[in-house]
């Protein structure tokens, strides 16, 4: 009866610290709107007014970015990285007062099992969090451009550009796409911020998971 008293204080404290972690990163979860392909999700990069989604999130120049109020922000793409499905807006007008920038992780720490989550609109559901494990980081370090976040998670069309979070809250990757039943690819946070903020050229890069029988979300 002890051992099963203890079993459910951890599990309380396990789900009492997941919903502190998923009320903390949706706080910078947008929802994507774009004329040319429907919804997705995406991130709030920095202070700047910077959101980051998926390539295949805004397939035009401009996209609105709707907050979990409902209040809807124009933004146009400044920056973009096909070959890593990478989408970078920049939220015009006044917005200081309305975004939450998130806490950006170092993908190249994540281990083989750790636990993290998935913040998205998955199929119109705002902020939507369902728990995951990494099962595999890439193989290289640290990771390659090209090398995804590989988890072990069911994600639906919606979830892409949203955050993957580990359990600090920090974001660590960017859902894109599944791979299988329970499985799902992110690009690697550290990608993003090559993309950002090193100004490498990205338009010859060649992802590894081209060859995979995948579907983007």
């Amino acid at each position: 009866m002890a051992l099963a008293v203890e079993e459910l204080a951890c599990v309380d404290a396990l789900s009492e610290e997941t919903s502190r972690i998923a009320e903390m990163v949706s706080r910078s979860v947008v929802l994507i709107r774009a004329r040319q392909s429907g919804t997705g999700s995406g991130v709030v990069w920095n202070d700047g007014g910077i959101v980051v989604t998926n390539h295949h999130v805004v397939r035009g120049d401009k996209a609105s970015v709707i907050l979990r109020d409902g209040s809807q922000l124009a933004a146009r793409v400044v920056l973009r990285a096909p070959g890593l499905d990478l989408a970078a807006l920049q939220v015009e007008g006044s917005f200081q007062d309305q975004l939450i920038p998130a806490t950006i992780g170092d993908s190249t720490r994540l281990r083989v099992g750790e636990l993290i989550v998935a913040v998205g609109n998955p199929m119109g559901a705002r902020n939507a969090v369902p728990l995951a494990l990494v099962s595999a980081a890439g193989s290289h370090r640290p990771p390659r451009p090209g090398e995804p976040i590989l988890a072990s998670i069911t994600l639906r069309p919606g979830n892409s550009g949203g955050a993957l979070a580990d359990v600090q809250g920090r974001v660590v990757g960017i859902p894109h796409m599944i791979i299988g039943p329970g499985l799902a690819l992110a690009v690697p946070s550290r990608a993003v911020e090559w993309m950002l903020y090193d100004g490498r050229d990205f338009s010859l890069v060649r992802p590894r998971w081209t060859a995979w029988d995948i579907d983007l979300i």
